[in-house]
């Protein structure tokens, strides 16, 4: 019973983990080695699980967590990626591929946020209410205010440099 639970929930949530990993992973290799230690943590919780907090706060909570620490270790033994030289090119006019390029530079600009910082974008990203955001990262709603109000400015100037 467990079990199934645990696959059923991880179906209807898939596109939670895929965001996580995508956000703190560059390349494809190191992000199913995180979506799987994920899954791994999720699992290992989720008899811990109270069902008095949304379910997809404490997906979000787990696999943040398990991404800062997983990010956290990389770091340590000297990975560290860089920038692309395509950053500072001039967008092409057709717009599918204008689109493309801003995604590309989000992600970028994303990745060079603090691990608390990368989480409140992709929570934002998700749509989720600044309560909600809050809850799940377990700061205060003004705090989260006022960080989003930083990451936006940092952003912003990373656009015009």
């Amino acid at each position: 019973m467990q079990e199934a639970e645990f696959l059923e929930i991880l179906r209807a949530n898939q596109g939670v983990l895929v965001k996580v990993c995508t956000m703190y992973c560059a390349d494809a290799e190191t992000r199913r080695d995180l979506y799987q230690e994920i899954i791994l943590q999720l699992w290992r919780s989720f008899p811990t699980y109270r069902k008095e907090a949304k379910i997809s706060t404490w997906l979000y909570q787990v696999a943040l967590n398990t991404a800062i620490t997983d990010f956290r270790r990389s770091r340590k033994q000297g990975v560290r990626l860089e920038l692309s030289e395509q950053l500072g090119q001039i967008p092409d006019t057709s717009s599918a591929v204008e689109w493309q390029e801003n995604v590309q530079w989000l992600y970028r600009a994303v990745d060079t946020l603090s691990d608390a910082e990368k989480a409140i974008v992709m929570l934002y990203l998700e749509e989720k209410s600044y309560d909600e955001i809050a809850e799940i990262v377990g700061i205060t709603t003004g705090n989260v205010r006022v960080r989003m109000h930083r990451i936006q400015e940092k952003l912003r100037k990373l656009k015009t440099d």
